[in-house]
């Protein structure tokens, strides 16, 4: 049973790709849609092909200071793929599938960052570098039953660090880097179906993220699944009164958005919290990014125009911090320590809060250091406009 609903997560996470594809397409200019979508599509063959030839053994195999893995299984030589995985039941394929997912979508959000702003060399090496230097690392140190993070307990049920935290800090440098400063009366024109449809497929998708965090149908799972729900649902609600109350009118981008922070925002916590947990951390969630996406990021001047910091990268950290806040035993055994609102004290919240931290820095100055050399390296494959034509 556990096997059958693993491949079906799987598979979910896998139709996230798309949807993030879809889902900017729907904001970007009509000459960058076809450039977004190949450069998400590559992501299964670049990541995924990376993930097979060194990616797992990186993050999952062996440990070297509580920060990566190891190298000696390349291309998966040495390990049984139908042996069970460490303590999770599942065959270490099933597991390494599962994890692939994750691999190839996390570069697919921030891709948005670069849009047609780079050659497609540039976003191959990219990627390949950040995945070697910073994903499989922040991987092993938060997933791993060795990792730095993982070992002082820092919790993080499906990837509010490794994957929305890293994801949204790394598209902060790149559109730092790569784009001017933002002109305030830049405005594009929009496509609602492809917003309401990526959001759609990202929704959905998001099940077999969180709940298939849990690795087997049990109780975390179903909670999981229910949080999920709720924490969409509070969020977008919250959306439409924030929209209603600064901005006069309610839009589909906006309510669209919303509830891809509260999907966010939950995804650290979503095996770990109780539905009112869940409802809290969508509504703080959908706050913090509404502030940072129609005020903060006017004031900095950031050319983020796909959010992916304000969405994934405010709404992860928020989440992040949050389960230390709304943690609990009674969903899950694993919580040491309950969190603030449970009767645990500071300790779960200190933790989550170097959690926090400590991924931000890491990914920064890894961030930074990529971009710069590629930069240098690759001068002439910056500025141009999209190389890929529909045929």
């Amino acid at each position: 049973m556990s096997v059958v609903f693993m491949i079906l997560s799987t598979m979910l996470v896998w139709i996230m790709v798309p949807g993030i594809a879809i889902f900017y397409s729907g904001f970007v200019p009509h000459r960058d849609v076809t450039r977004i979508l190949f450069d998400s599509f590559l992501m299964f063959g670049l990541a995924g092909l990376l993930w097979i030839i060194v990616g797992f053994s990186a993050s999952f195999e062996g440990d070297n200071l509580g920060l990566i893995g190891n190298f000696s299984h390349l291309f998966l030589r040495g390990i049984d793929l139908s042996s069970t995985f460490g303590q999770t039941g599942l065959p270490t394929a099933i597991y390494l599938l599962f994890q692939m997912m994750f691999a190839i979508l996390t570069p697919a959000l921030f891709l948005g960052a670069m849009a047609s702003r780079v050659k497609i060399r540039f976003v191959i090496l990219f990627v390949l570098l950040w995945s070697l230097l910073i994903y499989y690392p922040l991987a092993h140190i938060v997933w791993s039953s060795s990792g730095f993070l993982a070992k002082l307990g820092v919790l993080d049920f499906a990837g509010g660090t490794v994957i929305h935290i890293n994801a949204g800090i790394t598209a902060l440098i790149l559109a730092i880097t790569l784009r001017g400063p933002y002109q305030y009366k830049q405005q594009v024109k929009g496509n609602p179906v492809l917003i309401l449809l990526g959001t759609v497929l990202l929704w959905i998708g998001w099940y077999g993220f969180n709940a298939g965090s849990a690795l087997k149908v049990n109780f975390q799972a179903i909670n999981a699944f229910f949080t999920t729900t709720v924490a969409a649902c509070s969020a977008l609600i919250t959306w439409i009164f924030l929209e209603r109350m600064y901005k006069g009118k309610v839009t589909l981008s906006g309510i669209c958005t919303g509830s891809i922070c509260g999907l966010v925002g939950i995804t650290p916590g979503t095996g770990y919290v109780t539905v009112l947990g869940s409802f809290l951390i969508g509504i703080i969630s959908a706050i913090s990014s509404f502030y940072f996406m129609n005020f903060l990021k006017y004031q900095l001047h950031l050319n983020d125009y796909l959010d992916i910091f304000g969405c994934h990268g405010v709404s992860g950290i928020i989440g992040s911090i949050c389960v230390g806040l709304f943690a609990t035993k009674s969903v899950n055994e694993n919580v040491v320590t309950n969190g603030l609102f449970y009767g645990g004290g500071f300790k779960l919240l200190g933790l989550q809060l170097f959690g926090v931290i400590f991924t931000i820095a890491f990914v920064a100055v890894l961030g930074v250091v990529i971009v710069t050399v590629l930069k240098k390296a690759l001068k002439d494959d910056i500025g141009i406009r999209s190389e890929i034509k529909l045929a």
